[in-house]
């Protein structure tokens, strides 16, 4: 199992850790368990946090027992935000996202074998315990010098904002966790975020004032950011999540796939189960030929599988072909039709008209003579079909799913048009 810690450097998933050689030792002499946490202050996890999850997945495979922690307790505080105070959701929201986040964990992980995963809320320990109990049991271990200095905690209080009592509170919980899970299970290792530091070492303080002779360990994750300088997993739409509902498959696909060269590398790196000679090749096509898009395409193949399922992946990839002709429209269910289309410029119309009017309209080119020329030079298609004659209006049996027509301007330039009164 030491090898593990020479995998994840090699990766670079390994940011910050506590004494290495103390862990490679606790590795070695026997069976690990490991916890991460997750708070439900969504419907839905994102795509930064597989970095957790998967790195999780890579733990147990090399032999150690994760708990999956999903924060009924800790979701209905907030962890300190750089900028602003969380809004606090009712209970009930909150035990319904704590039920979505664990369906969204559970499969990455084994529940079956000697080092089966566990699924664990912090609510469990904490909705019984009183005010008083908590200042006399946790809050007396902690030292407000001390937790002043979290990043975290100091970043706001050098903001207009401040800090409430209840964000500043957190990290007594988080570390709270660390203790209970100590305690119930043998946990003597917690992973998260390298932003999570400070509630993370706060764990460890406080399992080693109670209990001085335990041997724990905490591992840190690097924050991934693009190259651009923007936060991973955001979009000009917002975050790109985990639920179907919220962030189709395709979409989701499409992240991956247009991830700039910069980072993909990166990216493979901490996200793809390949193997090192895989990712090397695959690092090596992209610094030969970065148009071909190789590393990009196959780590949204393997993470579009991973969280959306195989048949999913595959109707996605059947979908991206055929929108530049490489693949029948007329094969594409509806639902993977409409998410695709959602990606590119559209426009809703009551009826049909002359498709120069159409291309002008929803922007593929700047001027409806400019849409004459590009049929005239046959760089027209509808429905991957080349526009024969300026004045052509498609036919109502041309509509995909009786509502849908694909635009294309040349290879390249996509977009669609939805007849609401076919």
């Amino acid at each position: 199992m030491t090898d593990i810690v020479d995998e994840l450097k090699w990766r670079g998933v390994i940011a910050l850790s506590t004494d290495e050689d103390a862990l490679r030792k606790a590795l070695a002499d026997g069976p690990v368990t490991f916890y991460c946490g997750f708070d439900p202050t969504a419907a839905s996890l994102h795509v930064g946090h597989l970095v957790q999850v998967l790195t999780m997945r890579r733990l147990q495979q090399a032999g150690l027992r994760p708990l999956a922690l999903v924060g009924g307790a800790t979701g209905q505080i907030g962890d300190p935000r750089p900028t602003a105070e969380r809004t606090l959701n009712d209970p009930e929201t909150v035990a319904n996202w704590v039920n979505r986040l664990r369906g969204q964990i559970e499969p990455f992980l084994s529940f079956e074998g000697e080092n089966a995963a566990v699924m664990v809320n912090n609510l469990d320990w904490t909705a019984g315990m009183s005010a008083i109990e908590f200042l006399r049991d946790i809050g007396k271990h902690f030292r407000v010098n001390k937790m002043l200095t979290k990043d975290s905690v100091a970043r706001r209080l050098q903001s207009e904002e401040g800090i409430s009592y209840t964000e500043f509170s957190y990290q007594l919980l988080q570390g709270m966790d660390f203790l209970e899970l100590y305690r119930r299970y043998g946990c003597t290792l917690q992973q998260g975020g390298s932003d999570q530091w400070g509630n993370l070492t706060a764990g460890l303080d406080l399992i080693h004032k109670l209990e001085p002779h335990a041997g724990v360990h905490a591992l840190a994750t690097p924050l991934m950011t693009k190259a651009d300088g923007t936060k991973f997993g955001k979009t000009e739409g917002g975050a790109i999540w985990l639920d179907p509902e919220m962030t189709t498959p395709y979409a989701f696909y499409q992240f991956w796939l247009n991830a700039d060269d910069r980072d993909i590398s990166t990216y493979m790196r901490i996200l793809s189960f390949k193997s090192r000679a895989e990712l090397e090749e695959l690092e090596k096509q992209t610094e030969e030929r970065p148009q071909a898009r190789a590393a990009q395409r196959a780590l949204a193949e393997e993470l579009t599988t991973l969280v959306h399922g195989a048949d999913q992946t595959a109707a996605v990839i059947a979908a991206s072909k055929a929108l530049f002709g490489q693949g029948e429209l007329t094969e594409l269910d509806d639902r993977t039709l409409a998410a695709a289309l959602s990606e590119v410029p559209h426009i809703q119309v009551e009826q049909l008209g002359q498709v120069v009017d159409l291309f002008a309209e929803v922007g593929l080119v700047a001027s409806k003579s400019a849409a004459r020329r590009t049929v005239k030079e046959g760089g027209a298609y509808v429905n991957n079909v080349k526009v024969a004659g300026e004045d052509a209006v498609p036919a109502k049996e041309d509509l995909l799913h009786g509502r849908w027509l694909v635009l294309r301007r040349g290879k390249k330039n996509l977009a669609a048009v939805e007849v609401t009164g076919a």
